[in-house]
């Protein structure tokens, strides 16, 4: 994430695949049951992982889900 930039701002840029694996993620799922879910390799979800932690800053796999988890939750909140 670009310094002064907000979640939300990198959340605008992702692409649409990778805003549909933020959002399985962010319900749970698991990168199998998404490879399998959209019919793609895990080798091609664990790809777009690896881009939305750089993306979003996160050092770590936990740290993505977590913040997937946050993001869905708001969301359901009306944030």
């Amino acid at each position: 994430m670009a310094r002064g930039e907000s979640d939300d701002d990198v959340l605008k840029s992702l692409t649409d695949r990778e805003m549909q694996i933020f959002l399985q993620l962010g319900a749970g799922k698991t990168t199998g049951q998404i490879a399998e879910e959209l019919s793609l390799s895990v080798k091609t979800i664990s790809t777009h992982r690896e881009n939305l932690k750089a993306k979003l800053g996160a050092e770590s796999a936990p740290e993505l889900v977590r913040k997937a988890v946050a993001y869905v939750v708001g969301r359901g909140r009306g944030a």
